[in-house]
């Protein structure tokens, strides 16, 4: 959020000598749902996932802006040929790049590091508790690749009940000891303490909190998976015009770019990638620096209509045959 105050809100204010009032929430659209169906819409710009700008697009809970004209790139093409793949919908301007990662404890690991996806479920060699996010998102991903299957067979695997289940056994090698978080500086907080030897964690969040004074935990890129997040407008805003022209300038070159700066998430258009530094370049999950790394682009589509069906079979999972402890754990 600070980077997006500092990157292209406060500058929309100063540009447009106008206010614009800034409202956290829990992500989901159940609460834009809430306020399309009672007609009280007090939102005029929403930042959602990928998969959840595609749902709420499809129940009609946002506005078409299919035909919204933005500025081209920077660097002159075309916008439409400068966002990444997925960035823009019907419904959605895409606006951050992020990704989830894992991260391990340093000392622990200091003479043997993981270096890939699979070590995080090889506790023989790593040994110690693991830390998930409560989503199935992910962690399935996650558990198919380091079984073996490539990257471009994800998805159709975990679209059998078979996939689903060879993840799940996968996944009972970190059964153990399993640390469950839900925010995203959970996971620092349980390695800098040494709860955990190994955990999920959002790249962007690890990458910035590793620089902190006391860490003690390193992020590695391999396998994860890249996801996006996209500006949309609720049905029925008052300020539909307003919030079109909010949405044009923070999806500029420019201001997401400077967006970047403050905090480094991936920008969404390919000609703001020249306006980095350096230094932010090899921190941002999409950035060069991990190209020779694997990594998979999350199917938003995909969980648009799976994830219920997933998430029915990992709460289970996370159930059977373990009793869940006061503090999150699974013993």
């Amino acid at each position: 959020m600070r980077s997006q105050m500092l990157g292209f809100v406060r500058p929309y204010e100063e540009a447009n000598n106008a206010k614009v009032h800034v409202a956290h929430y829990n992500g989901g659209i159940s609460e834009i749902r809430d306020q399309v169906e009672s007609a009280n819409v007090i939102w005029d710009v929403v930042d959602l996932t990928q998969a959840d700008s595609l749902r709420a697009c499809e129940e009609g809970l946002l506005e078409n802006i299919s035909n919204i004209e933005l500025p081209d790139g920077v660097d002159g093409t075309p916008f439409r040929d400068d966002f990444v793949e997925g960035a823009l919908n019907d419904c959605g301007v895409g606006v951050i790049v992020w990704g989830t990662a894992y991260a391990f404890n340093s000392s622990q690991f200091a003479d043997t590091p993981p270096s890939t996806i699979a070590d995080f479920f090889d506790t023989e060699t790593y040994p110690g508790p693991r830390a998930i996010r409560n989503d199935p998102t992910v962690i399935m991903e996650w558990a198919i690749m380091a079984d073996g299957v490539a990257r471009e067979d994800v998805y159709p695997t975990l679209e059998t009940e078979e996939g689903v289940e060879r993840a799940l056994k996968k996944m009972d090698g970190i059964k153990s000891g399993l640390q469950i978080w839900e925010t995203g500086r959970e996971p620092v907080r349980m390695l800098n303490a040494g709860d955990v030897a190994m955990s999920s964690i959002w790249a962007t969040t690890g990458a910035t909190a590793a620089q902190e004074e006391g860490a003690d935990f390193t992020v590695n890129m391999d396998g994860r998976v890249i996801e996006l997040d996209l500006f949309g407008i609720p049905k029925g805003s008052q300020n539909k015009e307003g919030a079109i022209d909010f949405i044009r300038f923070a999806s500029s070159s420019n201001s997401l770019a400077d967006m970047v700066g403050h905090l480094p998430n991936g920008p969404t258009r390919k000609s703001s990638m020249a306006l980095l530094s350096d230094d932010v370049l090899a921190r941002i999950p999409n950035g060069p620096a991990y190209e020779d790394n694997l990594y998979i682009l999350s199917d938003a589509e995909w969980w648009a209509n799976n994830h219920a069906r997933l998430e029915e079979a990992f709460q289970s999972w996370l159930v059977t045959s373990e009793r869940q402890g006061a503090a999150g754990s699974t013993r």
